[in-house]
């Protein structure tokens, strides 16, 4: 009966892991966008502390700042230098590799950045924007901004790219772009590139 049982969970755990793989459909796939279509629908995320590494895809809701000249060429999480000038971002919980769309909600104003850091470690926040994406938003003058932050695509732990509820409302272009962005940014990287 113990044999039994067991053989019945191992059965149930290899569907189980092979269905989740499986779950993952191609980014250029309508059921892609179908999930995508869904996980827009869903209410937006509240701010989360660092630590847990969302791969949902959900809207993120809370408060946007950008980051200090003090940081300009600083190393980043995912080891690259912060060019104020380049459309990167941190976040405190999306994964890194991550295309986003960010939402000024004060003015409607929006700009696609790559997620390359984490933080901003600040309560309420969500994200932290290089300089020329927040002028981009017209944030600078208030500094802090509520915002929406929507994924494009998210890297998955298994070296997949899923789509998130951003992918909603882009174009196929747009998603063809971040996914080709998410691959790049995730691919493994020689030594010589690391030591970099």
């Amino acid at each position: 009966m113990i044999a039994l049982r067991a053989v019945a969970l191992a059965g149930l755990i290899g569907v189980s892991s092979a269905s989740s793989q499986a779950a993952v459909p191609p980014t250029d796939s309508a059921e892609a966008k179908s999930q995508a279509q869904h996980l827009n629908s869903l209410p937006p995320l509240p701010p989360a502390g660092p630590g847990h590494i969302d791969h949902s895809g959900r809207t993120q809701k809370g408060r946007g700042s950008f980051y200090a000249k003090k940081f300009t060429n600083r190393k980043m999480a995912d080891g690259h230098r912060m060019n104020p000038n380049a459309n990167i971002a941190a976040s405190k919980t999306l994964p890194l590799g991550s295309v986003a769309k960010v939402k000024n909600l004060d003015n409607g104003k929006t700009a696609t950045v790559k997620i390359e850091d984490r933080g901003p470690y600040v309560d309420g926040r969500v994200v932290d924007l290089a300089p020329k994406v927040a002028d981009d938003l017209d944030m600078k003058t208030k500094g802090v901004t509520p915002v929406e932050v929507k994924p494009i695509t998210i890297p998955e732990p298994d070296g997949g790219v899923k789509l998130g509820s951003g992918a909603a409302e882009s174009n196929q272009q747009e998603i063809k772009d971040a996914t080709a962005v998410t691959r790049e940014l995730t691919a493994p990287k020689s030594v010589e590139a690391a030591e970099r």
